[in-house]
């Protein structure tokens, strides 16, 4: 049996190492040992339920990964997905800057601890086909996050520049784009907003 080091260390890798307290204990790592390896400095708690490595590389991605585990630790199953404005910066679609990371959770997800100052929660059921995971981070898809964003009234032309980026980087294709703009383009009000104008909920 692997010592319980190891153990988190495999779990945490392929998450920009962190963890949380329920994938802990489903790959037998008791309770009380997370506890003590806090207390070694081996591990730090971040906020209720997730951990991360204090020994492991610090990541550009590390704040994206510990906002999709906030909101439930105590499960395997479900997962915060990152959405809107964060997903646009993700895949570097348009100039988007947002001050805060926004994630999207299932409604049924029932949430009584107080939102981090940094975190924006969105609520929709997504279907499987909107997600993706890279590098460890669950996501929505390109397609979803540009219709996420023209939803959350995000500026015509960010939306825009969105879509023509995303047809540049081959992440949307052509009848995506062309799909994109029929349904959303044509149909949202002209805005003046600034093309790098971001607004957080």
């Amino acid at each position: 049996m692997l010592p319980y080091r190891q153990v988190l260390y495999d779990l945490a890798e392929n998450q920009h190492g962190y963890l949380t307290a329920a994938q802990a204990k489903a790959t037998g790592v008791p309770a009380i040992r997370l506890v003590q390896m806090v207390k070694e400095g081996t591990v730090e708690r971040i906020s209720h339920g997730v951990y991360r490595l204090t020994r492991f590389p610090s990541s550009q991605l590390a704040q994206y990964m510990e906002a999709t585990l906030w909101p439930a630790p105590r499960r395997t199953d479900i997962w915060g997905v990152l959405s809107h404005e964060s997903a646009l910066a993700f895949y570097e679609l348009s100039e988007v800057s947002p001050a805060k990371v926004h994630i999207t959770v299932p409604p049924t997800v029932r949430i009584r601890r107080v939102v981090p100052r940094y975190l924006v929660l969105h609520r929709a059921q997504l279907d499987p086909s909107d997600v993706t995971v890279i590098d460890g981070i669950h996501v929505t898809s390109v397609e979803r996050t540009i219709r996420d964003v023209a939803a959350a009234h995000l500026s015509s032309a960010l939306v825009r520049a969105a879509i023509a980026d995303g047809r540049r980087l081959g992440r949307l294709t052509a009848a995506q784009a062309e799909r994109l703009t029929e349904d959303l383009l044509r149909t949202m009000p002209s805005r003046h907003a600034e093309a790098g104008s971001v607004r957080d909920e």
